[in-house]
């Protein structure tokens, strides 16, 4: 089967939100924003183009570690399978770019990171039971989520409240949280078929 695989570079532009299947499988998704950069040829300096907003959704030990990872604003470069999601409204046709992550990293051009292993991860021993296991995107079946998933949910939302609710220091202009421990839904995320609202085009590498 053919897949139109991609990489991305943007912001996080919500909060991650955290669930779990029927059958418990972890899940988390946000919201990337992907704005273009070109150089201004009568401004002689570099501009900031258009922003494509995109839905990121991941799966199992991937989502779990989304958790612990990710903040509102920070940097990231996210591959994986591109999809298309349309629907009507009426007599108005929507779409939403999602994208089917399996890799997912901060943008060392932009700042530093430090890696921490988790446990039972491929290439690094297990330390006890409870440990999410097996590599980003895996089809491991399962896998416990470990306890520091809600002291990381805690905190975040502990920094969120002493912050405020204003865009991080990168300036992305937020997207909206979802609510709940579900994935975003295709409510509200589209564009119409008219092109108005945020683009549908993923920023391509």
């Amino acid at each position: 089967m053919n897949e139109t695989q991609v990489t991305v570079i943007g912001n996080v532009a919500t909060e991650v939100t955290y669930g779990e299947t029927g059958s418990g499988v972890p899940m988390a998704s946000f919201r990337l924003a992907s704005t273009e950069r070109r150089y201004d040829r009568q401004r002689e300096c570099w501009v900031d183009g258009d922003t494509q907003w995109l839905s990121v959704t991941a799966w199992r030990a991937l989502a779990v570690n989304l958790i612990g990872s990710l903040a509102k604003g920070d940097p990231v470069v996210v591959s994986g399978r591109l999809r298309m999601r349309e629907w009507g409204e009426g007599e108005v046709k929507r779409a939403k770019v999602e994208i089917d992550a399996r890799w997912v990293g901060h943008d060392l051009t932009r700042g530093t990171s430090a890696f921490r292993w988790a446990s039972g991860a491929r290439g690094h021993p297990s330390t006890g039971a409870g440990a999410v296991g097996g590599e980003p995107g895996g089809q491991g079946d399962g896998e416990a989520v470990p306890g520091w998933i809600a002291d990381a949910l805690a905190a975040r939302k502990a920094s969120a409240l002493a912050s405020g609710s204003g865009p991080g220091e990168s300036g992305v202009e937020p997207a909206g949280v979802a609510a709940g421990a579900a994935v975003a839904s295709g409510e509200g995320d589209g564009v119409s078929g008219k092109g108005s609202g945020g683009g549908a085009q993923a920023a391509l590498i």
